[in-house]
């Protein structure tokens, strides 16, 4: 790569920033991030400071499954169209503005029920308040993998290049983090000064960043051209074939014998951060830092790391390439966990609490980034939405079916080394279950089809 092509990248970089869709990127990114911390992280902030138990926790977590199972209903996403918004906005924003939709109004009705352990009259029937809560955390999983579905495959249909990819990439990621931002730091601030249920009905109402993005944005080329195309109904043999078999049998035949390897990799990823995830705010509550504190370090010296780890990463994928820098992320990601146990054994430190957050978001950043990438460079055209569904399921199901087990994990060791020895000891451990996806990496950079392939930059001409 000489250096006189460098300018033009950068010139190419400047246009793409000046177009439509890289805003309406920015804002899906955003509008896909609220939900998931809700149903999630967070919501173990607020359960806990009702009372309830560690366990009970880790297990109402389950409802995340919804986002490793999203393969399941991709297929119907990739290959009709939204029930009456389909018709009028189109395949991928029909679905988009469907689930957008339904995420707002169960996120209402999670705050008017609320998690408390005692029950709750429905049409004067008695129900456990709890199930009930689950059953609409579970609604709000379940929309929000369907956004997911189509906000991914909005993006990969959307670029013009690789380069452009990287961007929009980078773009997205952007959007979810300072969602996640907002969703894990912000609605503490807010909830210390107004409680959770306002809180939350302020989540549902900011749902209204993904609709105004969905009218901004523009319906793929390639979605238009499929939608237009006459293919076997759903319902027909070949019809399902193509739907359901054609993106596995397609992506093996692509990738050959690197294909189960891959995937291997990709569900090893980031499963040190989804078992962590569940018990990082109780630990917080137990710790005894408040809700304003974390809220506030988390949406300044958190949001300053957050923004540089992203564009570490998106720096690293243009100059190095997509591998490598997975290959970089394979080692921030579950290293960070340590600062977790260091937080532990030094207590309710303030300098201690913020030297975590801005190690965490930075690694979290850099490798969320690293691995939407190398996902995204791995589908094939006629299939975005189900190949991208499948590597994000494989990604994610490990981690969120070991979740589940966290609280019961903490306190086991908490049984026999105290509370926060019990604490430091789970994020320890959490981090040495990144080794096998770091020797995962290393063979694919060093062995795999992409040792070879050269920086984004250069993949784009």
């Amino acid at each position: 790569m000489t250096s006189e092509r460098t300018p033009a990248g950068w010139r190419l970089v400047a246009q793409n920033l000046r177009q439509p869709k890289v805003l309406a990127m920015l804002l899906l990114g955003f509008s896909s991030g609220i939900p998931i911390y809700l149903v999630g992280n967070t919501l173990g902030f607020w359960m806990r400071e009702n009372g309830i138990e560690l366990s009970t926790i880790g297990f109402l977590s389950w409802v995340g499954l919804a986002y490793s199972l999203k393969f399941l209903w991709a297929p119907l996403v990739d290959k009709a169209d939204a029930p009456l918004l389909g018709r009028w906005l189109g395949r991928r924003r029909g679905w988009m503005l469907l689930s957008q939709l339904v995420v707002a109004a169960a996120l209402v009705g999670m705050a008017l029920v609320e998690p408390r352990a005692d029950t709750l009259s429905l049409a004067g029937v008695a129900l456990d308040r709890l199930l009930v809560f689950g059953a609409l955390a579970l609604v709000v999983a379940f929309a929000s993998a369907t956004q997911d579905i189509v906000i991914d495959a909005w993006r990969i249909e959307s670029a013009d290049s690789n380069e452009q990819q990287g961007l929009l990439t980078s773009t997205a990621t952007l959007g979810y983090r300072g969602a996640l931002l907002v969703t894990d730091a912000l609605i503490l601030i807010v909830a210390a000064q107004v409680g959770w249920v306002l809180s939350y009905g302020l989540m549902a109402a900011l749902m209204g960043v993904g609709m105004a993005a969905v009218l901004l944005a523009r319906e793929p080329a390639a979605s238009v051209r499929a939608a237009a195309t006459s293919q076997p109904a759903l319902y027909t043999p070949q019809g399902l074939y193509d739907a359901v078999l054609g993106p596995f049998v397609a992506f093996f035949r692509q990738h050959g014998q690197w294909a189960l390897l891959m995937l291997v990799a990709i569900s090893l990823y980031r499963l040190p951060d989804f078992l962590m995830g569940p018990m990082a705010n109780p630990f917080y509550a137990d710790l005894g830092i408040g809700k304003e504190t974390v809220g506030a370090v988390r949406g300044s010296f958190g949001l300053v790391a957050t923004v540089l780890g992203v564009a570490a990463a998106g720096l690293s994928a243009v100059r190095f390439g997509f591998v490598p820098t997975l290959l970089a992320g394979a080692v921030l990601g579950p290293a960070s966990n340590l600062a977790f146990s260091w937080l532990a054994l030094a207590g309710a430190d303030t300098g201690v609490f913020t030297a975590a957050m801005v190690i965490d978001n930075f690694c979290s950043g850099f490798a969320g980034v690293a691995l939407v990438g190398y996902m995204s460079s791995l589908t094939s055209l006629g299939y975005t939405a189900t190949q991208y569904a499948l590597l994000s399921s494989f990604y994610a199901l490990p981690g969120k079916l070991l979740k589940g087990l966290s609280g019961v994990a903490v306190e086991t060791f908490q049984a026999g080394h105290g509370e926060m020895g019990g604490y430091a000891l789970f994020f320890a451990a959490t981090a040495l279950v990144g080794i096998p996806a770091l020797l995962l990496c290393a063979w694919l950079a060093l062995r795999g089809p992409g040792h070879r392939a050269g920086p984004v930059r250069a993949a784009a001409g």
